[in-house]
């Protein structure tokens, strides 16, 4: 794994900041306001939802670290349940100004062939410039494609696919093009959606989908089987903290150094993975003296594959580990027994 990844973000944020300085902030917030029904999926569309500048623009200085540390979540889950794997090659369909391409750089060393496919020339322009401006020979040597994404689509072949924030602005039929064509293409594919009901309805979907397409489950599911939450009545998601900087402040309006970035996302691969004993699916409620856990786990016989699970005291070392636990960590940690 790629031990630089603060520094990507860092990095990341700073690049932004250059290119972006100047930015008029009426007009950066007319766009995000547009913007935010689109990534929030009520607005599935047959065109790009980045028109011009300004909108690529705002979208980089609003939505682009958010996607990034999301993105680097699903991909960093990838990475542990196949810790000797790496890809070679990389494509990300719809990555826009390649929020994507700059996590999967985080995550990995080496080198890689890295394709970034989207529908809007103003927003690949403007990831070009970004890379350009990176300092990451693999972000430096990435090819800018125009392609339209949906039904018909072509994905080159690659080690890993990755579709972010992409099918919420998709019809259902080329939602389910675009799926099919990752899983053609891909040894690994990672989909990524807004942590919303809407969005983990997506990834649910997706996830079927490519299972059915022959791929095996690495995260966040510990398990193959049919998603054990019952519809409507709750959804998967996770959680990713991002530094904002003040260009991001600025044109979203905001006050805080932070946010959380909720997600929903599935990654799957055509080749052996270990994935999660299971996963911690909320975020710990640590009280005096216990953990409480609400965990994903394979499911047995009829059982769901949910539980929830107190760790206290007197578990020792394993209580030290949940009171130190992430929301969507696997559980128990590697180095623990669960049996404690």
């Amino acid at each position: 794994m790629n031990l630089s990844a603060p520094t990507t973000a860092d990095t990341l944020r700073s690049t932004l900041g250059g290119l972006l300085d100047g930015l008029p902030p009426k007009q950066a917030s007319a766009a995000v306001e547009r913007l935010i029904a689109n990534y929030r999926g009520r607005t599935p569309t047959d065109a790009p939802v980045l028109r011009d500048r300004s909108d690529v623009a705002a979208y980089a200085a609003y939505r682009m670290p958010a996607t990034f540390e999301a993105v680097r979540a699903a991909l960093d889950a990838l990475a542990e349940a196949a810790p000797d794997w790496a890809p070679a090659s990389h494509v990300d369909v719809g990555g826009g100004t390649g929020a994507a391409t700059w996590a999967v750089d985080a995550t990995w060393d080496g080198p890689r062939q890295t394709t970034v496919l989207d529908w809007a020339e103003p927003a690949l322009a403007l990831g070009r410039e970004l890379a350009a401006a990176s300092g990451s020979p693999v972000l430096r040597g990435a090819e800018w494609r125009r392609a339209v994404i949906g039904s018909g689509m072509a994905i080159p072949d690659a080690d890993l696919v990755t579709v972010s924030y992409v099918l919420g602005e998709l019809t259902p039929q080329a939602r389910t093009a675009v799926v099919a064509e990752a899983a053609r293409a891909g040894r690994a594919v990672v989909l990524i959606e807004p942590g919303t009901p809407e969005g983990y309805l997506r990834i649910r979907e997706a996830r079927d989908q490519l299972i059915a397409a022959g791929l095996k489950v690495a995260a966040p599911c510990p398990h193959d089987g049919t998603c054990p939450i019952e519809v409507g009545k709750d959804w998967c998601h996770f959680s990713a903290r991002v530094s904002r900087s003040s260009l991001h402040r600025q044109v979203k309006g905001g006050s805080l150094p932070y946010e959380d970035e909720k997600f929903s996302y599935v990654a799957a691969t055509r080749f052996p993975v270990e994935p999660a004993a299971s996963r911690i699916t909320r975020k710990p409620q640590i009280r005096k003296g216990l953990v409480l856990l609400e965990l994903c786990g394979p499911a047995e016989g009829d059982g769901a594959g949910l539980t929830r699970v107190n760790v206290t005291k007197r578990h020792g070392d394993l209580y030290k580990a949940a009171r130190d636990a992430d929301w969507g960590r696997a559980w128990p940690p590697p180095s623990e027994d669960a049996g404690n």
